[in-house]
């Protein structure tokens, strides 16, 4: 049952959807790090101004643009890519060594054991 689990987890299509769903969620983060933090307090800074809001008004409504959250975010899918990186290395690396060891040959079948074992009393 392990061996059925191992060639199950490492066909190409579980292994690359796994690894698709890690990116994907790595880079939402991104993204969505990149709209809260950077884009909408810029986009929402000429508005408060227009209102005529004080400087601490406007931090405690919409906050400052925070790039070391956005810096993080991309350090982290970084970070998660390369190791994803490794672990697929890796499986390559296993996969090629069970593909270089080549399967024991099949025995011959009874009749030719038989003539065999006739040819070699007959060289006795």
């Amino acid at each position: 049952m392990l061996k059925e689990f191992k060639s199950f987890a490492m066909r190409g299509n579980v292994v690359d959807l796994a690894i698709g769903v890690i990116i994907g969620a790595a880079f939402g983060k991104i993204v969505s790090s990149f709209i809260d933090d950077v884009l909408t307090p810029l986009l929402l800074k000429p508005a408060l101004d227009a209102a005529n809001l004080t400087k601490l008004e406007e931090l405690t409504i919409f906050g400052t643009v925070k790039y070391g959250t956005f810096l993080s975010a991309v350090l982290n899918f970084l970070i998660v890519a390369f190791v994803l990186f490794l672990i697929v290395k890796a499986m390559n690396v296993a996969k090629a060594k069970d593909e270089a060891q080549p399967p024991a040959p099949a025995p011959p079948p009874a009749d030719i054991q038989l003539l065999t074992e006739i040819r070699d009393l007959l060289k006795k």
